[in-house]
């Protein structure tokens, strides 16, 4: 059984950071593109940043410079770290597990920025 799990969201000061935290079972994660989406109340989901299987990664406009994802595959993990969080950057993080036509989400996690 497929599970993603993300941890790490909760409230955070604007202009505080956090790290969330996405624990894989059931695929063999190393293979696997991962990436962490977002949505914010009322909007479409998008995608946040992400990294592939050879650790190239690409960050949507809203968070580069202030964001890095990274990966560690012996743990099955993968990481958002964000920076100079802003209340835009509240929404449910979800993390994202790709290798081919098998796409694999997580429950998500609430991310709320104070003003």
């Amino acid at each position: 059984q497929v599970q993603l799990v993300e941890s790490g969201g909760g409230l955070a000061q604007h202009g505080g950071s956090l790290r969330l935290s996405c624990t894989a079972s059931g695929i063999s994660f190393r293979f696997y593109k991962m990436a962490w989406y977002r949505q914010a109340p009322g909007k479409q989901r998008e995608m946040v940043a992400q990294i592939t299987a050879d650790r190239r990664t690409v960050y949507s406009d809203s968070v580069k410079g202030r964001s890095t994802i990274s990966r560690d595959n012996s743990g099955k993990k993968s990481f958002l770290q964000m920076e100079r969080l802003a209340p835009e950057d509240t929404a449910v993080y979800y993390c994202n597990a790709v290798l081919e036509s098998r796409t694999h989400w997580g429950q998500g996690t609430q991310v709320t920025v104070s003003s």
